[in-house]
């Protein structure tokens, strides 16, 4: 039995269970402060029974098993979290195999166990929502250099005459500055949940997001590529918008011509849905009980 945890930017969701077909309980918790929200968290815990804890987290998250910070939040656009500890906190508490990873990499993996990425070698995750994050897996493990990667954060060249500086206070207008929630919200007056339809916001959002896809696919080419997050979750009326922004940008180029022929299998929502990122806590979880 794993006792998962999802931490985003604006609410914690746990679960207990073993996938999404055993799930015996599950519980939301605001994203406030870091001493309320883990209170609370801990206060979940305590009441349930399990045989490790999986830890998909916003970030950037220290995940070097050697670096003296390991299993803390780092530097964060979230207000108050940056050195926030996880995992020390969690293994003093519960003495349990804990798995950390961020939270995009988990809904990763969750899709590879579960979802619409089973049997592929290669494929990414993208959540759109407080935060923009990408996990990218190779090999079944997520791909990670020295740090792990903020694809989020890439600059793209920005659309004709739109001179909004962006969200980010790291970066200004990298990807996340210009199109996760906080963004969207700053940039255009209204949440995005309140722009209509067929706005021309979506335009910007459509560019932007292309930008990133494009410079995705022509590092790795991912067998699959999927988008979830609050922001897109309930505006699948994008997808066939982002895989022509993203066809045309690939401009036939090499073997990446065949590849934007086939983006109407290669690009969509998730195969687990909204419960993609809860689940992928519970899929770290079970890779650290099963070492």
């Amino acid at each position: 039995m794993i006792a998962g945890l999802e931490l985003g930017g604006t609410k914690c969701i746990a679960l207990l269970g073993t996938g999404p077909a055993d799930i015996r309980e599950q519980r939301t918790i605001a994203t406030t402060d870091p001493a309320t929200t883990l209170a609370e968290i801990e206060a979940v815990l305590d009441g349930w029974s399990f045989d490790a804890i999986g830890v998909a987290s916003f970030g950037p998250l220290q995940l070097d098993t050697g670096a003296p910070d390991y299993g803390a939040i780092t530097a964060t656009t979230k207000p108050g979290w940056s050195g926030t500890d996880l995992v020390r906190r969690l293994e003093r508490r519960y003495a349990r195999p804990i798995g950390f990873q961020t939270d995009v990499n988990g809904a990763a993996l969750a899709e590879a166990r579960w979802g619409a990425a089973q049997g592929l070698a290669t494929h990414a995750y993208l959540t759109i929502g407080t935060g923009v994050g990408v996990g990218l897996i190779a090999g079944g493990r997520p791909v990670q250099g020295v740090a792990h990667g903020e694809a989020g954060h890439m600059r793209v060249p920005r659309a004709a005459g739109d001179s909004y500086p962006g969200w980010c206070r790291f970066h200004g207008d990298c990807v996340e500055g210009l199109i996760s929630g906080p963004a969207l919200a700053e940039r255009f007056g209204r949440p995005g949940r309140e722009l209509p339809v067929d706005g021309p916001e979506w335009d910007l959002f459509v560019h932007d997001l292309g930008g990133l896809l494009h410079n995705l696919v022509t590092v790795a080419a991912p067998e699959r590529i999927a988008i979830g997050g609050g922001v897109i979750a309930a505006r699948g009326h994008l997808f066939p918008r982002l895989r022509a922004r993203l066809a045309e940008s690939l401009g036939g180029y090499g073997s990446l011509a065949g590849y934007a022929g086939e983006l109407d299998r290669r690009l969509g929502p998730p195969g687990l849905g909204a419960m993609a990122g809860p689940l992928g806590a519970l899929a770290v979880g079970m890779d650290a009980r099963n070492g």
